[in-house]
């Protein structure tokens, strides 16, 4: 059997290590809660709505072919998306806006932990489509604005 050579390989068999440069965030890079559920929303309308896990195959390792931000995201990977650019990659300001989503829906769960938060969020995104996510992500995010 003949193999094919790759791109990374070397003349004499070796192989190379291949930087690869993607975008790290949306830009520009939101800084409030607010901002992060703005750019979560625009984030499902534009690569769509993943149910279950963070990312659509997100331990598949066609990463070269198919980046991770371009690949449907569900509500709580398409926040960590927006606040660090990678929709697997904590942060505070993604558990912030996790935790203000969560507590705008149906009055929040009963325990108040993260992983309580993300999954009270979850289980609501897995009833609504993608219009519904965004639209929601939308008014959420827009309602300090409206209360004022």
């Amino acid at each position: 059997m003949i193999r094919k050579p790759s791109p990374t390989d070397l003349p004499h068999g070796a192989r190379r290590t291949v930087l690869v440069a993607l975008p790290h965030r949306p830009s520009p890079e939101p800084t409030t809660v607010e901002q992060v559920l703005l750019s979560a929303a625009r984030t499902i309308a534009r690569v769509g709505l993943h149910h279950e896990d963070y990312v659509a195959d997100a331990l598949d390792h066609r990463a070269l072919e198919v980046p991770l931000y371009s690949r449907p995201m569900s509500v709580v990977g398409a926040i960590r998306y927006a606040a660090t650019g990678s929709p697997q990659r904590m942060s505070t300001l993604a558990d912030q806006a996790v935790g203000f989503l969560a507590l705008s829906i149906d009055g929040g769960p009963v325990w108040r932990d993260l992983l309580s938060l993300e999954l009270h969020v979850e289980e609501w995104s897995d009833g609504v489509d993608m219009a519904g996510a965004v639209a929601f992500l939308e008014l959420v995010a827009t309602a300090p604005e409206r209360a004022a």
